[in-house]
């Protein structure tokens, strides 16, 4: 298996409701077929499907999403600036987000904040100075990508 991740998809009770959401952070969808959503992201995809269809299309038992209750998993979206931690998480609050975690300083250097969206997966939003973006905004750990 080669050491990347193609598609991380998000199980979601209303497709409308979460593209809507993603659509008001900035990020523009890509052609799919009914019933699921998708947005190309740097080297991978984020896929939006229906938490009532998902477990069919894997083959588990279905289970219900918990808005509150966390699901062991966090997305993170790495920023240049710590004023665009601030500003993104704003606009996440706006788009119908709950945060998480306020914007605050870390004990590793940087500065981050944790909001979850409105089917409660979350997000760390953050600026980490020994982990820089690349030119195109590719994460690249420790500096190296």
């Amino acid at each position: 298996m080669e050491q990347r991740i193609s598609l991380i998809t998000l199980a979601v009770a209303d497709l409308g409701r979460a593209q809507a959401f993603y659509e008001a952070l900035g990020w523009q969808p890509v052609e799919t077929p009914p019933g699921i959503v998708a947005f190309d992201l740097i080297g991978q995809t984020l896929g939006l499907f229906p938490v009532s269809s998902l477990p069919e299309e894997i083959g588990l038992a279905p289970a219900p999403l918990n808005e509150t209750q966390f699901s062991g998993i966090i997305l993170s979206h790495n920023l240049r600036e710590r004023v665009e931690v601030s500003q993104l998480m704003e606009r996440a609050k706006c788009a119908g987000a709950r945060i998480v975690k306020p914007p605050q300083d870390t004990a590793w250097g940087g500065y981050h904040g944790h909001f979850a969206d409105p089917d409660g997966h979350v997000w760390e939003v953050a600026v980490n100075p020994a982990s820089p973006l690349g030119p195109d905004g590719a994460f690249q750990w420790n500096g190296v990508q």
